[in-house]
């Protein structure tokens, strides 16, 4: 199998695919994804990205955090990325922990909702989304992807402490703030730890 990187073309015929065979098998799915798809669904970047990072399922109206995927699931994406020639994870619950202290407030009702015939998903909103990439850069450091997406996101100073404030309820270590305060400033936001 290769290990290629999804255009959005490519992420797309790829999920069209996915979604009928769990139309077709009757075991349709709606989940909850982060990532570098989700900004390539949602137009907010064009760099190919290797991945679909699923965070969450949809079951009873109600989110929960998905650990790994269902084997009907599990196996669909597996067909597909036979098919298509796609990396074996293509789809995978990589950064599932996302869930574990809470997604940014007021994320839920920012959802941008895309349909694949039996595969619903759910793309945070761009909002949302300089959280996840703020979170993602202060770990991984100005010349990462993570980094470039997240300047690519245009943020305000305004939804960047909002997204400081956010990430540090999932690490708030003096060392992760340390970092996050570099982060900010090499995004030219000069704040204190008291701003977050």
């Amino acid at each position: 199998m290769l290990d290629m990187d999804f255009q959005l073309e490519v992420l797309e015929e790829a999920l069209e695919t996915l979604g009928a065979i769990l139309q077709d098998r009757r075991t349709p799915y709606e989940l909850l994804a982060v990532g570098g798809s989700t900004l390539l669904l949602l137009g907010l970047i064009d760099r190919p990205t290797g991945d679909l990072d699923i965070i969450g399922l949809v079951e009873g109206g109600a989110f929960r955090k998905l650990d790994e995927l269902p084997d009907p699931l599990n196996e669909a994406a597996r067909q597909v990325g036979v098919a298509l020639g796609l990396a074996e994870n293509w789809v995978n619950t990589g950064p599932a922990t996302l869930m574990d202290h809470g997604l940014p407030d007021g994320w839920e009702g920012r959802i941008v909702r895309r349909q694949f015939g039996g595969l619903w998903l759910d793309l945070p909103a761009r909002e949302d989304q300089i959280c996840f990439k703020l979170y993602a850069a202060v770990d991984r450091g100005p010349n990462d992807k993570h980094f470039e997406d997240l300047k690519k996101l245009a943020p305000t100073d305004a939804e960047l402490l909002f997204a400081a404030r956010w990430t540090v309820t999932h690490d708030p270590s003096e060392a992760f703030r340390g970092e996050l305060l570099k982060c900010l400033s090499f995004l030219g936001v000069e704040c204190t730890d008291a701003d977050i």
